[in-house]
C-alpha cells in the first residue's frame, strides 16, 4: 500500500511520484536510510572527520612511526600436537631480531623464555590465548626497555596489570562480604605493587642521586649560611686565583 497516494502530499510538501513526499525523496538521494527500512538507491557519501578527529589520527600516526617495529605472536597448533608460538612474519629470522630489540635484549633464550612466562600469565588453563599473549608483550614493548632487567621488570608490571583486573572483575560480582573483603585486600596491594614497579623503573633508569644530609649547622652572629649545593663560576674563580 503506498505512503501517500498519487496528487497527495505530505506535511505541505509536494508528492514526488506520488509515493514519497519531496523531502523523503530527497534524503533517499543523498543516502539517508529512512525509518521506514525502504532501501536507498545513492550510496551515503563518506564520512569526513572533524579538525579535532582529524588532530587525533595525525597524533595516532605520528606515535606508531615513533615505535619501533615488533611482530606479534601466534600460536600454531596441529590436533594431537603440543601448541607452537611463531613470530607472525614471513621471515623468522628478521622477526627474532626485530623483537630482541623490541625488548632491549639480544639472547634469544631470554626473549624465549619470556614469552613462555607471559604465556603462562595470560593463559586460561590449558588454552593459550594469542589476544592476551600479544597484549602483554604490547606491554613490554611499551616501556621501550633497554636491557633485560627492564624487560623483566616491564613483564612483572604486565603480570601485575592482568592480575589487578582480574580481582577488580571479582570485586564487581561479589555475593557475600568474605568475598569482598578478600578482592579488595588483593586489589590493593597490587596496584600499590604496580605503582611501586613503576617507581623502581623509573629510579633504575636514572641512576642513584646524590642526597645531602646536614645534622648541625653553626652561624655565629652577623654571618650568613648556605644549606644546599654551590655552583661556582669557573671563570671567575680562575680570576681570583682558586
Amino acid at each position: 500500500m503506498p505512503l501517500l497516494s498519487p496528487g497527495q502530499s505530505g506535511e505541505g510538501e509536494e508528492a514526488e511520484s506520488g509515493i514519497l513526499p519531496a523531502r523523503w525523496a530527497k534524503e533517499v538521494r543523498v543516502g539517508k536510510k529512512l525509518s521506514t527500512g525502504l532501501p536507498t538507491n545513492t550510496p551515503a557519501p563518506p564520512y569526513a572527520p572533524t579538525p579535532r578527529e582529524r588532530a587525533s589520527i595525525e597524533r595516532v600516526l605520528a606515535r606508531r612511526a615513533r615505535m619501533p617495529p615488533a611482530a606479534r605472536m601466534k600460536v600454531k597448533q596441529s590436533k594431537g600436537e603440543l601448541p607452537e608460538i611463531l613470530p607472525d612474519h614471513p621471515d623468522r629470522r628478521i622477526a627474532q631480531a626485530v623483537l630482541l630489540d623490541a625488548i632491549g635484549s639480544g639472547d634469544y633464550d631470554f626473549f624465549e623464555c619470556l614469552v613462555r612466562q607471559l604465556v603462562n600469565v595470560g593463559s586460561k588453563g590449558q588454552q593459550i590465548d594469542e589476544r592476551e599473549l600479544n597484549f602483554l608483550l604490547s606491554v613490554v614493548k611499551g616501556v621501550e626497555p633497554k636491557d633485560q632487567i627492564e624487560s623483566l621488570l616491564a613483564a612483572q608490571m604486565a603480570a601485575v596489570h592482568t592480575a589487578t583486573m582480574t580481582f577488580a572483575r571479582r570485586l564487581a560480582h561479589v555475593e557475600n562480604i568474605p568475598q569482598q573483603d578478600s578482592a579488595q585486600r588483593a586489589l590493593n596491594s597490587l596496584s600499590r605493587t604496580f605503582a611501586a614497579q613503576v617507581d623502581t623503573l623509573k629510579r633504575y633508569r636514572t641512576g642513584p642521586q646524590e642526597k645531602l644530609t646536614v645534622e648541625q649547622v653553626t652561624v655565629n652572629e652577623g654571618g650568613q649560611a648556605i644549606v644546599g649545593y654551590v655552583a661556582v663560576n669557573q671563570a671567575k674563580a680562575n680570576d681570583n686565583g682558586c
